[in-house]
């Protein structure tokens, strides 16, 4: 069966185009809050491929989510919007109010929460940094704090005087230089937050998003599993529940 699998970001519009247990294409592109009119540029290429059913998980509001689904129902197929829930496929919502939880969290913790002995803790190094915990088949809730390039605007905007050009986040040592000091110290900011919550929760560290890789290579002591489609297979996984209890 040939799926389409969406993944509307704040800033972004993936998509993997799936047979059976294979990727057949994947792209990615930014949508400048307006995902609809990309998925409008979009839609008669997924109609080509002769596309049998459709997930889908966006941020996005109702507004605009419903936009998207007249885009999506030109192509006739059945369509599973992912959506947080208290419990769902044995694992728990750690939310007081489980709608506040953005669906691309919950989807990433589905993907991991299968073992009920085990514990995670996953992080996603997006437009945000997110830290969700995982004790068995209970999601604990966690963290979400801004992330590199965003505390690095933040510095340029509100510091008179301080003038922060883009440079790469790579070292862990005192900056020599202002520009140093500052790429230097908001990675040891969010570095140590994960270490912390680690020593507090010690469990298997999963890392997703652009800039896992970046992170991983200063939490080895931790052994970080890099997954690049976290959020695909939780959406798969989400899928394949809802249709066998259908």
């Amino acid at each position: 069966m040939k799926s389409l699998w969406l993944d509307i970001g704040n800033t972004r519009l993936k998509y993997w185009i799936t047979e059976d247990e294979h990727t057949l294409e994947h792209g990615a592109e930014l949508h400048l809050q307006s995902p609809a009119d990309l998925l409008l540029g979009l839609v008669q290429h997924f109609k080509r491929l002769s596309i049998q059913n459709i997930g889908i998980s966006s941020v996005q509001d109702k507004k605009s989510n419903d936009r998207i689904l007249k885009i999506l129902k030109r192509l006739n197929v059945p369509i599973i919007i992912a959506k947080v829930e208290a419990e769902y496929a044995g694992l728990g919502c750690g939310y007081d109010e489980p709608s506040q939880l953005g669906i691309d969290r919950w989807l990433q913790v589905l993907a991991v929460a299968q073992d009920p002995k085990a514990n995670y803790c996953v992080i996603s190094c997006g437009t945000a940094l997110t830290i969700d915990l995982v004790q068995g088949q209970k999601h604990l809730g966690g963290y979400i704090l801004p992330n590199l390039y965003l505390q690095r605007d933040s510095l340029i905007q509100n510091t008179k005087g301080i003038k922060i050009p883009d440079a790469a986040f790579e070292a862990l040592t005192p900056g020599r230089n202002t520009l140093d000091a500052v790429h230097h110290g908001i990675l040891l900011g969010l570095v140590s937050t994960i270490e912390k919550v680690l020593e507090h929760f010690p469990s298997t560290l999963v890392m997703t998003g652009g800039d896992a890789a970046l992170f991983a290579q200063h939490l080895t002591a931790y052994h970080p599993i890099i997954e690049s489609d976290l959020l695909l297979k939780g959406l798969q996984h989400f899928a394949s529940h809802s249709l066998s209890n259908a």
